[in-house]
């Protein structure tokens, strides 16, 4: 198996451990803008799409502002695209983008990973949305203990050119409420930059998200020092606290733990791959297209 990356920072690295522990024997290219670019084992570094065989997909990991642009760079291949969220941080190339893909056949896939997430799981398959009556979601960690070998600042999660901002970078949220619960009926958000961490991208949003029966409430942050993210989901008989860090929802009322699971937050990044590789080697339908997140990315701006 041949795949063609463009991008190879933190997260693309995740993503080729991944498909190393699907398959052994994958060669990875990576397209760099120079000969001198870092060097990565196991992966061959190219300057120019020609020097690369025959490809089976291509993984598009760089910076978000440059997703668009990276997606013209490989549509004529009319390979499988296995984009890192979010697709784009802005809607302006949304058309073009989703006309090429059309016009050459191509499939798509934003990686949300956190769809892969046991607890996750659990509650798509077992939520029954008659009986819920509120929705609050929050995650909130700091920034700057990120990447401790980079000056925070310095990163394109804090600049809003480069498509930083807590409601991208956390867009994961948002996701997986509209996988749960559906789309909503209409949306209100407020995003601001107004923290200490003095970023010009995005460092707190709040969504809340208009369904027939009840609301839900999405907070995300980047400055907060204890990390908490969580999914409470009040029903109309007991209260469900979803802990992310966890992998465990818990059963407020009855003082129970509904659902456990010990995979790591890192082990979804597998299960993610190997969804991935199977559904595009079999050639069925892949949830979570590009169309299909851009939906999910117009609430994330709105």
């Amino acid at each position: 198996m041949n795949v063609l990356i463009i991008g190879l920072g933190s997260i693309a690295k995740k993503h080729i451990n991944a498909l190393r522990k699907i398959n052994a024997s994958v060669c990875f290219f990576a397209l760099r803008s120079g000969r001198s670019s870092e060097n990565v084992e196991g992966v061959t570094n190219i300057v120019s799409i020609t020097e690369c065989p025959e490809i089976d997909f291509v993984i598009i990991a760089n910076p978000t502002a440059f997703h668009a642009d990276a997606i013209k760079q490989v549509a004529h291949l009319k390979k499988p695209l296995f984009i890192e969220k979010p697709p784009f941080h802005e809607l302006k190339p949304v058309d073009s983008c989703l006309a090429l893909i059309k016009k050459n056949n191509i499939i798509t896939y934003t990686a949300f990973n956190l769809r892969f997430l046991d607890c996750l799981v659990y509650l798509e398959k077992n939520v029954d949305v008659s009986k819920v009556q509120e929705v609050n979601v929050y995650c909130g960690s700091y920034l700057p203990d990120w990447r401790p070998n980079i000056k925070y600042k310095n990163n394109y999660s804090a600049q809003a050119a480069m498509g930083g901002g807590v409601h991208l970078d956390l867009i994961h949220e948002l996701d997986y409420v509209l996988w749960i619960f559906g789309k909503p009926l209409n949306v209100r958000s407020v995003l601001r930059n107004k923290s200490k961490l003095g970023i010009d991208a995005v460092d707190y949003a709040n969504y809340v998200l208009v369904y027939p029966n009840f609301v839900v409430n999405i907070v995300l942050n980047y400055y907060r020092h204890d990390t908490k993210r969580c999914c409470e989901i009040v029903f109309d008989d007991t209260t469900w606290n979803t802990d992310l860090v966890t992998n465990t929802i818990y059963d407020i009322k009855n003082q129970s733990t509904v659902f456990h699971s010990e995979q790591t937050v890192l082990d979804t990044y597998t299960a993610q791959m190997a969804y991935f590789c199977d559904t595009v080697s079999t050639n069925t339908t892949l949830f979570n297209s590009l169309a299909e997140s851009v939906e999910t990315l117009k609430i994330a701006l709105s």
